[in-house]
C-alpha cells in the first residue's frame, strides 16, 4: 500500500512535494474508502486520492516522476549510458536546478513491513540512495550512502544487521558490483535477495501507471479474455457503463509486423517479419437477436479505453495494487468515473487493499457522498513557472462546505485565470 510519494527537482516541480495517502482523523466514509494498517504512526490509508489543476500546471509530472522512479528501479543496471541520461529532467528554469540531482522518495506498507526508499541522480551517476525498514515505530537503516565529489567515491553508511545476505560477504559483492549508474537496490533484488524482493516485486508487479502520452493498450485484457469468470466481469463492466456489448472475442490472425533494432554505433535497422497478431472484436444484439460483429475501428474511443482499464482494474481489486492514471476522465462519462471509484472503495469487492490515485478535470467528483475532503489534492503553478501539490485538507473545509462550487470559484486556487481573447 502506498503511503506516500515525494519528488524534487523534477520537471516543473522544483521544491520538495509531497501526495500523501495517510487518512485524516475524518470519520466520514471511513469503513470504504480506508484502509486500517494496524501500524504505529499510520493508522489508515486512503483507497484513493484525486489530483486537480490547470492545463500545464504539473499534474501529469508527479506521475512522470513516479514512472521515472518505476523505470531505473526495474532497469538501472542494464540501462545504457545515453539511456541513463535521459531520465535526468531537472527543473530548467533556474539556474541552480539544472545542475541539481533529482530526488525521490517513496514509503510502502508490504505485508508487515513498512519500506521508505528513496534515491538521487543526474545524467552523470546515482548520488545517493537509502533504505529505512520500520518493523515497528523504529526505524532499521538497512543501507544508505552518499556520492562525495571531493574524494570522487561512494560513502557508505554501515549496513544494518537486521539486512542480511543470503551468503557470508554478499552485502560487499553487492555492493561492489552497483556501478555509477545503477541502484544497490536493483543490483541486489537482482541477484537473488530474499529481503529486498518484496519492494522490488512491488514496483515490477504492484504498481501500474496510465500515461496519457502512451497508446491505449488492449493486451493486458485481451490476455485473459480466455478466462470465462473474467470476460463475464468485463461484459458487466462495460454493459455498466451503458455500451450494449453482448460478447468478446479475441482471434489470431497473420500480419506483418515490424521490429526496431538498435546497437550502439549503428543506424537503427527496421525489421519484418510474419507473425500472429491478436484482433479484437465486439458482438451487438441486433433487433431479431442475432449477433452483429465489429471490429476495433468502429468502437468509440471511450469503448477502447475503458476496455485497457479492465483487466489492470480487476488485477488491482484482486491482489491489492496501485493503479494510476493521469486524466482519468479522457473519454469516459462522469458517471462511469464515478461508477469505478465506487468499486476501489467497496470492502466487498477491494479486499486486499487496492488503492487508485488520478488526475482528473471533472469537477463532478468533488462530492462528499464519493469521496472524502482529504482525497483530493490541487495542483498550481506558481510564479517562477515550478509547481506547487497542496491539500484540500489546508483550507480546513467544512463537512458540508460546497467543494465543486468553491473550486470553480477559484476559492481553492489551481484553476486557470482565463484573459479576453479576440480574433
Amino acid at each position: 500500500m502506498l503511503v506516500e510519494f515525494r519528488v524534487k527537482n523534477f520537471r516543473s516541480i522544483r521544491e520538495e512535494q509531497c501526495l500523501s495517502f495517510v487518512a485524516s482523523s475524518d470519520n466520514l466514509h471511513q469503513e470504504t474508502h480506508c484502509l486500517e494498517t494496524g501500524k504505529p504512526g499510520i493508522a489508515r490509508l486512503l483507497r484513493s486520492a484525486v489530483i486537480y489543476g490547470a492545463n500545464a500546471s504539473g499534474k501529469s509530472n508527479l506521475i512522470y516522476a513516479l514512472m521515472t522512479m518505476q523505470q531505473l528501479v526495474l532497469n538501472s543496471t542494464r540501462l545504457l549510458e545515453a539511456q541513463f541520461r535521459e531520465h535526468y529532467t531537472p527543473f530548467l528554469l533556474d539556474s541552480d536546478s539544472r545542475q541539481t540531482p533529482t530526488q525521490f522518495e517513496i514509503t510502502l506498507i508490504i505485508g508487515e513491513l513498512r519500506y521508505q526508499y528513496g534515491f538521487s541522480f543526474d545524467a552523470e551517476r546515482i548520488h545517493g540512495e537509502w533504505l529505512l525498514v520500520y518493523h515497528s515505530s523504529k526505524a532499521q537503516h538497512w543501507f544508505e550512502y552518499h556520492y562525495n565529489p571531493d574524494i570522487g567515491k561512494n560513502e557508505w553508511e554501515r549496513f544494518s544487521v537486521y539486512f542480511k545476505g543470503e551468503k557470508k560477504g554478499q552485502r560487499e559483492l553487492w555492493k561492489a558490483s552497483t556501478s555509477v549508474r545503477s541502484l544497490f537496490l536493483t543490483q541486489a533484488a537482482q541477484s537473488n535477495s530474499l529481503q529486498l524482493h518484496p519492494l522490488f516485486n512491488w514496483f515490477a508487479n504492484d504498481l501500474t501507471i496510465f500515461s496519457t502520452q502512451a497508446p491505449v493498450n488492449l493486451l493486458p485484457t485481451l490476455h485473459r479474455l480466455e478466462e470465462p469468470q473474467y470476460k463475464e466481469w468485463v461484459l458487466r463492466l462495460m454493459n455498466a457503463a451503458d455500451i450494449h456489448i453482448s460478447d468478446i472475442r479475441v482471434e489470431s490472425r497473420k500480419g506483418q509486423q515490424f521490429e526496431f533494432k538498435f546497437e550502439p554505433g549503428k543506424a537503427p535497422e527496421l525489421n519484418s517479419f510474419d507473425g500472429d497478431m491478436p484482433v479484437i472484436e465486439f458482438g451487438h444484439k441486433t433487433s431479431d437477436n442475432q449477433e452483429q460483429w465489429f471490429d476495433a475501428r468502429f468502437e468509440s474511443f471511450g469503448t477502447l479505453r475503458l476496455l485497457s482499464y479492465a483487466a489492470p482494474l480487476l488485477d488491482a481489486l484482486e491482489n491489492g495494487k496501485l493503479i494510476v492514471v493521469d486524466e482519468f476522465d479522457t473519454s469516459l462519462h462522469p458517471l462511469l468515473t464515478r461508477y469505478i471509484l465506487r468499486m476501489l472503495h467497496n470492502p466487498s469487492l477491494s479486499t486486499k487493499g487496492a488503492q487508485m490515485w488520478m488526475t482528473t478535470h471533472d469537477t463532478s467528483l468533488l462530492d462528499p457522498y464519493l469521496i472524502r475532503r482529504d482525497q483530493v489534492w490541487f495542483v498550481e503553478k506558481k510564479k517562477d513557472q515550478s509547481t506547487e501539490f497542496y491539500a484540500l485538507m489546508d483550507f480546513s473545509p467544512r463537512k458540508n462546505e460546497a467543494i465543486e462550487r468553491g473550486y470553480l470559484q477559484g476559492r481553492y486556487g489551481a484553476i486557470p485565470f482565463l484573459n479576453d481573447f479576440l480574433f
